[in-house]
């Protein structure tokens, strides 16, 4: 079985139109159905009942490896922001060291409860995730915010396997479905020394009802209302093959309110 790392210099884009997997994209373990095998709502830890069961099933298949992007910012493409005093936040909205510019959008609340091969919650684990602005812009390297690097953060799970980012929904450019990247690391440690190694990178998926109700409704989101009509999750090369099947998240709130994501992934930790 190809380990991640190879797996992510294979597939390690030089542009967005290397922001694809290769069609040879490796499934980690066979699940029953294949569909929905490592989305829950909410976390593990809350779980009961017929949840537990779901939960339980959730952790027999690994999610998928995908490529980090042009735009990871972890050194293997031009920065390496993970080495820099003040990625370790919760809330990723603003830029940090010398420029405090905030990233403006409609709040997001996202989640990622981390799980063994063994189905037991992860903690110490770190997470290192970015995504877009509200204008598809990546910082530090899209045009007009090469000097930010807003929406971009390092947490680590706590004792539920949970670590919780504080955000904006992202927005939706030309050729990709709305998503979010993350890598996982073994520890904090791992995660800001720069030396890694990285145990996981992949994407999450954000839902089509709610993208569009937000491209829709709040202000400085009208590029993406075009660019999600022009894109569907079965063509998307990154998600398509499998419908993001263990990498949707669960998303509830409201433009006014905001929103909460949370995706249970499986990792082999």
């Amino acid at each position: 079985m190809q380990d991640n790392d190879a797996y992510v210099r294979e597939v390690h884009d030089k542009g967005l139109q290397f922001d694809l997997p290769t069609m040879s994209r490796r499934k980690m373990l066979t699940v029953a159905g294949g569909v929905g095998a490592a989305v829950i709502g909410g976390t593990l830890a809350t779980a009961n009942g017929a949840d537990a069961a779901t939960a339980a099933a959730a952790c027999v298949a690994e999610v998928e490896s995908e490529t980090a992007g042009p735009y990871p910012a972890d050194g293997s493409n031009g920065p390496d922001v993970r080495v820099q005093s003040g990625i370790v936040r919760s809330d990723i909205r603003s830029s940090f060291g010398t420029s405090t510019t905030t990233a403006p959008g409609v709040p997001l609340q996202f989640s990622l409860t981390v799980q063994n091969l063994a189905c037991t919650l992860v903690s110490g684990a770190a997470i290192y995730a970015w995504h877009c602005d509200r204008a598809g812009r990546y910082s530090l390297y899209s045009s007009g915010v090469t000097n930010q690097n807003y929406l971009r953060g390092i947490q680590v799970t706590n004792s539920s396997g949970v670590a919780t980012f504080t955000s904006i929904f992202p927005g939706c450019y030309s050729g990709r479905w709305p998503h979010i990247h993350f890598e996982v690391y073994s520890s904090l440690a791992a995660a800001t020394s720069g030396a890694g190694p990285i145990r996981k990178t992949s994407q999450i998926a954000l839902p089509k009802d709610v993208s569009s109700t937000v491209y829709s409704s709040a202000t400085g989101y009208s590029a993406s209302v075009t660019n999600l009509s022009r894109i569907t999750l079965a063509g998307d090369m990154v998600f398509g093959d499998d419908l993001a099947a263990r990498e949707m998240a669960t998303v509830t709130g409201s433009v006014a309110a905001g929103y909460v994501a949370n995706l249970t992934i499986t990792v082999n930790l």
